[in-house]
């Protein structure tokens, strides 16, 4: 399969990459195509020296990774998600997998959603209405992808109103690390799912935790 990750330079983009390239070709999109060739270099060869010869990964501008990708990620910056989804077309039909969470901060870290509930709902309102929404992803730590030694073994809540491409995403996270991924139910619920994340910030900050997250038993 093959998967575009918009924004993919960023920690999730390329924690995501290192997970899902040794099965899936992986296109690391980049308003900066030079900066998305030389992480797709820095992947492959990091997973090469770990005994990954097979990893499938390349560099692109976000609209490549749009045109390319079997399944896009939007792996972007809440603040930066209208304008990037602005200048990009080719939506239509793709399955369009949004990890992003409106998060602000004060003092602490807090929900802030725009007027549709949840960035994932945000998202359904600026592509085209064939593109098929999943929200996941939401709630692990940018961090935790890319330490490539220790296993993801927590839950990814997957909240779509499309049955088929939820179950793609599902199978999709199962098959990385030790990921459980859960039906969340419609898109409508991202807006829980986006909340949590915050309050994981919160709990990391005020307890001196890292890598929060979250796992249902």
């Amino acid at each position: 399969m093959r998967i575009g990750i918009v924004g993919g330079t960023g920690d999730i983009g390329e924690g995501l990459a290192h997970r899902l390239s040794h099965e899936h070709e992986i296109i690391i999109g980049s308003r900066e195509k030079d900066k998305a060739c030389t992480m797709s270099k820095s992947l492959t060869d990091n997973l090469a020296e770990k005994g990954v010869l097979d990893a499938k990964c390349a560099g692109a501008t976000n609209q490549e990774a749009v045109d390319n990708g079997d399944i896009v990620i939007l792996s972007v910056n809440y603040k930066h998600l209208e304008s990037t989804l602005a200048g990009l077309t080719g939506f239509e039909d793709k399955i369009v997998i949004t990890p992003v969470n409106p998060i602000s901060k004060k003092d602490h870290f807090y929900f802030d959603p725009p007027a549709e509930g949840s960035a994932a709902l945000e998202i359904k309102r600026l592509l085209p209405e064939s593109s098929r929404i999943v929200a996941a992803f939401n709630n692990i730590s940018a961090q935790k992808w890319k330490r490539l030694s220790e296993k993801l073994d927590y839950s990814v809540v997957v909240c779509s109103d499309d049955e088929d491409a939820k179950k793609t995403v599902m199978e999709l996270v199962n098959s990385i690390s030790e990921l459980k991924a859960l039906d969340g139910g419609p898109l409508e619920m991202s807006s829980v799912v986006e909340s949590l994340t915050p309050l994981i910030l919160n709990i990391a900050k005020y307890n001196n935790m890292k890598d929060v997250g979250i796992k249902f038993f």
